[in-house]
This record gives structure tokens, sequence and C-alpha cells, in this order.
């Protein structure tokens, strides 16, 4: 078949993945620039070089035998390695979290920064019209969805209704992200600090300190989801200076200034989960993929997406 995966992220990479060595011919539409999403890395310049911030993702672990397998042909690759400082099975890319996102991507088709706008019946011709920002149109055999939640229910809403039914019940948690770079080591020897989910500080991490990473003291600091969701819609500014001030509170004394800072505001940060695998409906040749329906891992991601190839390959 010719298929259109609507998300090239974990999910939509693994399943377009799948179904490529199925024999199959896969385009996959994204509106990022690049490859990324939620494992993304910026990157930002200072006086003391550029810093980089993995302000999604911090790491993935691994529990499933197929994705041990996968992760360690990505190790074999050099794209990814182990950081202990999170765990004793904590994986992050190398030398940005999207790594492996960017080696899946190079051996794929997929269109950066193009928007879908509606998913129709191809009526006669049979399939699926792709609508994308623009007035393009692409046409599939079959159509698969491997975005967040709340966003692939608004795709699907008037062509599937059960799924999006399904995906509007799995909503996922926010998390403000903050980033900070330093012109000196701060003072604390651990590399990560974890906190409450109603804490301002969630989680914070040496960024520079994991595997493969080089530049001046950058920080991560995310806020837990309960704070986060309280505090969705405040100014950044005031996010970035509260963050600020919980990462000095943990580490116990003030900090000198930043000489670079930003923040970001994930609104799907942490997935749900709707229990189930992937979904597929054969007849009509439309699927969905994603963390939301198994957990909010990455390695949740590429499982769905995974399942999902293997259930387009047996009908």
């Amino acid at each position: 078949m010719n298929i259109a995966i609507i998300g090239a992220g974990m999910a939509g990479l693994a399943c377009g993945e799948a179904l490529s060595r199925g024999g199959h011919s896969v385009t996959l539409f994204d509106k990022g620039r690049g490859p990324g999403g939620r494992m993304s890395t910026r990157r930002v310049p200072t006086a003391l070089g550029e810093a980089a911030f993995d302000h999604g993702a911090q790491y993935f672990t691994v529990r499933d035998a197929g994705f041990a397998a996968r992760v360690d042909s990505w190790v074999a690759q050099g794209c990814v390695a182990a950081w202990p400082a999170a765990g004793s099975d904590a994986f992050v890319g190398v030398p940005g979290m999207n790594a492996p996102i960017r080696q899946m991507a190079a051996e794929a088709t997929v269109h950066w920064g193009t928007r879908v706008t509606d998913i129709v019946v191809a009526g006669e011709t049979g399939g699926w019209q792709i609508g994308v920002d623009g007035g393009t149109t692409h046409h599939a055999d079959a159509v698969i969805i491997a975005v967040p939640a709340e966003q692939a229910a608004v795709l699907v809403a008037s062509i599937a209704p059960a799924m999006a039914a399904l995906a509007r019940k799995a909503t996922a948690a926010p998390c403000w992200t903050a980033m900070f770079a330093f012109a000196e080591r701060l003072p604390m020897a651990i590399d990560c600090i974890r906190g409450e989910a109603a804490d301002p500080l969630g989680w914070a991490a040496r960024n520079n300190a994991k595997p493969g990473r080089s530049g001046p003291e950058a920080w991560v600091v995310q806020a837990g989801p309960d704070w986060s969701t309280a505090h969705l819609e405040d100014d950044g500014e005031l996010i970035g200076a509260t963050l600020l001030a919980a990462l000095a509170d943990r580490i116990g004394g003030p900090l000198p200034a930043p000489i670079a800072q930003n923040t970001h505001r994930w609104r799907f940060a942490r997935s749900g989960s709707a229990g189930i695998p992937a979904l597929w409906d054969g007849s009509r040749r439309i699927g969905m993929c994603g963390d939301w329906l198994i957990g909010p891992r990455v390695e949740a991601a590429w499982l769905s997406g995974t399942a999902l190839g293997a259930m387009m390959g047996s009908t």
C-alpha cells in the first residue's frame, strides 16, 4: 500500500519502519521544522559557546525485548548512550535527545514543516486525500495518525468518531520548562534533582553532563505536572524566574546570573493512557499510534508504532 503517516515522532517513525520492512511505500508529514518533537534539543548561542538543552524528554528507559534490540542498534551507531546519573536503565540520545529520531527520519520520506489540515475519503479512487497547508493534497491507500491525543481527536473527528472519542479521553499533562546557561559550574555534586508533581521544580538536570555533550554549564528545569497545570497560562518570564528560584533553593544558595535563559511550555508533555497498543480499522484503512495509547514513555511510543505496523501487516 501507499501509506501516509501524520506525525514523524517516535511512534510515527517506528510504524513507518515496520511498514517499510513489509514492502509498503510510506510518506510521513510533520508540522515541525525537523526531527525531535518532545525529544527536541534547543541550542542557544552564548559568550562561552553554544549551550544545548534537551528541553523535552530527559531520558528514556528500556523494558521490552524488541525495544532493547532497537536501542542496541542505536548504541552501535553512536546515537544513543547510557546515562547512569538518571538511573541504571536510563539512556539518552547523543549528542542530543533527538539523535535517534534523526537517524530514523534520515531513512524515511518525511515532509517537514507540513501541517495537515484535513483528511477526507478519496471517493471514487478509494483511500484517503490528505490536505496540507497551501492547498496541496496527497493521496494514500491508508492513513495513520501519530500525533498527541488532543491533536489526533481533532483530525479524525469527522472521519473516525470512535477513535476521536478514545483520544479525547486520554488527555496529557502539561509541563513548563526553563533553560539556564551559566558561566561556571553550579555547586551541586549530582547531575539530577527530582521533585514532586505539585512542585515548581519537578525535575532538574545538568544537561552538559550527559554523554556526548559540550559547551557551558546548562541546566534544564521542568515544573511538576500539577504545578504546570495550575500555572499553564502564566507569563513565560515569570515562570523562568520562579523555576530559577526553585533551582537555587534546591542547590542551597544564590546562583550566578545566567548567561542565557529561555522557557518553553509543553501543553501535551506527559501523555495519558488508553490501555491499548494501537488502533487499526482494516476495512477503512485508518489507524492511530502513539504513547498516549500505552503510557507516557519514549518506549511506549516505539511499541505503539511497531504494534500498529504489525497489525496492518496481518490484515
